[in-house]
């Protein structure tokens, strides 16, 4: 349960307050892990605001002469991208990839993640799972000794909703998890996903074996997928009020 390595890049910059992301910190991380792109590179690409704050870092660095293709992870990703520049492909015709750059809700000390919170999980995981390496990026709020505290996203299908609510909750207490499971909602409507799927948000709290809890969801007929990434993330780069250290997975 221990951080292999962590590195820091120095940063000019004061924060004061690390407990939520600021503007200034997405920067920052997403400044910090483009250095890692190299041209030639095929990326995935991630969803949500920290994600979008690398797509800024690269469109700079792609505006610069370097040569990248990427697979967004949803439409809103996809859409930034084409209006920034970057070269779009599709796993189709590209199914293997090189890096992934993602946000996550969670990271524990294993960089086991929970994601999801932007409704762009399954194909997020797809994608990530398509490549040699994960990098996410984070900020300091995010780290945690246990996953559970961000309700964890779960992706159903709409079929037999009810159904599939219920094997949830007792898999949950087979598992002595116990806490409210809502269907997310948009503004005016149910929440659905790129791929027309609804999702469950699990209070479940504090979630002691991950790695079981994972199986056992998957095996639910109605589950489409879930937001825990179990040994899928290889560096976190985590912003913080001294700069960007990076999280290494114990291979």
């Amino acid at each position: 349960m221990l951080w292999l390595r962590a590195n820091r890049t120095p940063s000019n910059k004061s924060y004061s307050d690390c407990s939520g992301m600021s503007e200034d910190l997405k920067t920052l991380v997403g400044q910090a892990v483009c250095e890692y792109v190299l041209s030639g590179m095929r990326l995935g690409i991630g969803t949500g605001s920290t994600a979008e704050a690398f797509v800024h870092a690269l469109a700079q660095k792609v505006n610069e002469g370097l040569e990248v293709v990427g697979v967004p992870t949803s439409e809103r990703t996809a859409k930034l991208c084409k209006s920034l520049g970057i070269a779009l492909t599709s796993l189709e015709e590209t199914p293997e990839l090189d890096l992934t750059i993602d946000g996550a809700d969670e990271v524990d000390a294993n960089l086991s993640l929970t994601k999801g919170g932007g409704g762009a999980l399954l194909r997020e995981k797809i994608v990530a799972a398509a490549s040699k390496s994960m990098y996410v990026i984070a900020d300091e709020s995010k780290l945690v000794k246990y996953l559970g505290a961000f309700a964890l996203p779960i992706e159903v299908n709409r079929f037999g909703l009810a159904a599939t609510r219920i094997a949830i909750e007792k898999l949950a207490n087979s598992f002595n998890l116990h806490g409210d499971i809502q269907l997310r909602r948009s503004v005016e409507s149910i929440f659905e996903t790129d791929g027309g799927h609804y999702i469950l948000d699990a209070s479940f709290g504090l979630i002691h074996d991950a790695s079981a809890l994972d199986s056992a969801l998957l095996a639910i007929p109605g589950v489409v997928q879930h937001g825990l990434f179990i040994n899928m993330a290889d560096k976190v780069f985590v912003a913080g009020k001294d700069g960007v250290r990076i999280l290494e997975r114990e291979q």
